[in-house]
């Protein structure tokens, strides 16, 4: 049930990200078009694309923990059922998870105390630096949640045999 749960919130988040970069597609070819057709730039485009390309950053990393597509080594790890490379999951697992506890619990401190103070950033749109800001520790929290899921899968075998294989990159 636990695994159902994270991973449907990791698959909404993935598609999420992967629209806002289309969203961020259309508003750069948006800002071209008025720039140097119109001559009349927008105020927005840039700080709007900046910040959603934070937030995709951080929402899409559990989606990438999911789907596996992380950096492996594929040399002597092959083989999912064997102790080796379970024990080389949990270790890489475990290493991701307090990275992203570290990143979540310090995220989560610096966007309480811009929010608490009601900063913004320095431009001319000045949207409240909370926006920047939480996606650090909502993505972290999401990754962390994930990688429990993923810790459940390696011990429970539940990972496909040519999961890390099936891409030969």
């Amino acid at each position: 049930m636990f695994i159902r749960i994270v991973d449907a919130i990791t698959e909404f988040t993935g598609k999420l990200s992967a629209w806002c970069l289309v969203a961020i597609g259309f508003f750069i070819t948006f800002e071209i078009v008025m720039r140097y057709v119109f001559i009349a730039p927008t105020i927005w485009v840039d700080e709007v694309s900046r910040i959603l390309q934070i937030w995709v950053v951080f929402m899409a990393a559990a989606y990438v923990l999911k789907h596996r597509e992380m950096v492996t080594i594929q040399i002597i790890l092959s083989d999912p059922t064997t102790l080796r490379r379970r024990l080389a999951e949990t270790f890489a697992i475990v290493i991701l998870y307090i990275f992203a506890g570290a990143a979540a619990y310090y995220g989560f401190e610096l966007w309480l105390k811009s929010t608490l103070a009601g900063h913004t950033t320095d431009t001319y749109l000045a949207p409240p630096k909370m926006i920047t800001h939480a996606p650090v520790w909502v993505g972290c929290v999401l990754l962390m949640l994930q990688a429990i899921a993923e810790l459940i899968r390696v011990w429970t075998g539940q990972i496909p045999p040519d999961d890390v294989m099936e891409s030969n990159h």
